[in-house]
């Protein structure tokens, strides 16, 4: 699906016009559905050197809406994460979302797996991200995507839950000297 003519990526700065305006909503989204029982929600804009190759990247997603055009309708970033256990390269996920009108049709699922791609690329040996128990459809796309609940990584307030996803292949066949 990635790059079709109905869906598409581009890596920009987390500084870009399309970013801050998808953030702003992402933010937006977050804030307005947040738990109340949970105290408010906390807004961290990203660091844009963080989302720079080859130490991370953020991505817009478009959609066609007419011939030759097309809108932004998401966006997702990864970024390096220095503090790693045992000589592992990490990077984590950060801020995918989608508009409400463009959700159900997979591209969540596309977006993520391009970042982890992206992240495959960047030499990721594993990907981490947190995120809110109230967001259940999330919670069932990493789910779907092979992710696995892990000890709480950061201090991220908004966060209740934490998952990790190896992205080193396990070694299959017999070994031969």
């Amino acid at each position: 699906m990635p790059d079709s003519p109905a869906l598409a990526f581009s890596a920009v700065s987390v500084t870009d016009a399309g970013s801050i305006v998808l953030l702003t909503q992402y933010f937006s989204d977050r804030e307005s559905g947040f738990p109340a029982a949970q105290g408010r929600y906390r807004t961290t804009f990203p660091d844009p050197a963080q989302f720079l190759p080859p130490s991370g990247v953020f991505l817009l997603v478009s959609e066609q809406t007419g011939p030759a055009e097309r809108a932004f309708v998401g966006c997702g970033g990864i970024r390096r994460l220095e503090d790693c256990p045992a000589e592992a390269v990490r990077f984590e996920i950060k801020h995918l979302w989608l508009q409400p009108q463009v959700r159900g049709h997979g591209w969540g699922q596309a977006l993520l797996a391009e970042l982890e791609q992206r992240a495959r690329q960047f030499g990721a040996d594993e990907v981490v991200l947190d995120t809110n128990a109230s967001l259940t459809a999330a919670g069932a796309l990493y789910a779907r995507s092979g992710y696995e609940s892990c000890a709480p990584y950061n201090d991220n307030p908004n966060a209740t839950n934490w998952y990790r996803k190896s992205l080193t292949r396990p070694r299959t066949g017999v070994e031969t000297t």
